[in-house]
């Protein structure tokens, strides 16, 4: 088979692929409700106990309080990313806050939040 011919199928084939998981909804970002969250961290973290979930209005991140200290989860797509907030910075961002980990192998994330919701994040990851 020419090398073009192969080149076109592959192509056609990934755009396929991603159109019809684009308009059967898998490509949506995820909504956590404080069910699902909990879920969530415990499918990340199976030792943690969940004292408290505080979640985004639009249900894209939580907060949760565990007996070994804050942790923040969100959605990636379809799935969700759970860290630990041991090491971080948080920056003040137009849409929210911004978490900065020191951990080259994680992503700082936006976590989009309005002004009411803003303060008290805020005041929940602030320092004892």
């Amino acid at each position: 088979m020419p090398l073009e011919i192969l080149l076109v199928l592959v192509v056609g084939g990934i755009a396929g692929i991603t159109i019809l998981l684009h308009l059967t909804g898998k490509s949506r970002q995820r909504v956590l409700s404080a069910d699902t969250a909990r879920a969530e961290w415990v499918r990340h973290f199976p030792d943690d106990t969940i004292i408290d979930v505080t979640l985004t209005h639009d249900g894209h991140a939580a907060l949760l309080r565990t007996e070994t200290g804050p942790g923040l989860l969100w959605s990636f797509g379809a799935d969700t990313v759970a860290r630990h907030l041991r090491d971080f910075d948080w920056i003040d961002h137009p849409e929210g806050i911004e978490v900065q980990f020191h951990d080259f192998a994680t992503p700082g994330v936006t976590v989009r939040l309005d002004e009411t919701e803003r303060r008290h994040w805020r005041h929940l990851l602030e320092p004892a």
